[in-house]
């Protein structure tokens, strides 16, 4: 009895700053590599990616996973060609198990254009708001203390007058008191 054909899953992660063409040329390479001697089973298309770790100081890359049944010349192939090509930043081969499920849909749905405005308008308001409530609350808090200051520079004032009022008096005094 033959055994299935076992099943890879290839990812390859494209650098997002090569040229499109570059990485569409590159992801056609690649399925015509494993159509000669095999066959693709998934396709899938992660889209752009914020890497582990940087490589070659590139936080991101265009993640794709090709699963396929094929010999190991398919594979021998894969390897060398996609070792050299440059726009490939990264990639690997993993022959899955038996009973292995359908891989996890990673592409997120990107929110409507209309509703990305609308948070982003929502949340600049609010800090707008925050912004204008602390402006205020700041110059309140600053006409309070120069109030205050402006009080207390006054109280001086009269103090001083009131003092200089009451020697002034204590002196007439003493100027008309009679001399004994």
């Amino acid at each position: 009895m033959v055994a299935p054909a076992p099943t890879y899953d290839l990812m390859l992660m494209l650098d997002p700053k090569a040229e499109q063409a570059t990485r569409t040329k590159i992801r056609s390479d690649v399925k015509a590599m494993i159509e000669q001697g095999g066959t693709i089973i998934g396709d899938h298309d992660y889209g752009t990616r914020k890497m582990s770790f940087e490589i070659d100081h590139e936080a991101n890359a265009e993640y794709d996973l090709v699963q396929f049944h094929g010999p190991n010349s398919v594979l021998e192939q894969l390897q060398r060609t996609l070792r050299i090509t440059d726009g490939v930043t990264r990639f690997r081969i993993i022959k899955l198990r038996a009973g292995v499920g359908d891989p996890p849909d990673l592409r997120q749905e990107a929110p409507a254009a209309a509703e990305v405005v609308a948070e982003v308008e929502v949340a600049a308001e609010a800090v707008e708001g925050a912004a204008i409530e602390e402006a205020v609350e700041e110059a309140v808090i600053e006409a309070v203390v120069e109030e205050a200051v402006a009080e207390e520079i006054v109280d001086e004032a009269i103090a001083e007058v009131a003092t200089e009022e009451a020697v002034a008096e204590a002196q007439a005094d003493d100027d008309t008191a009679p001399a004994a």
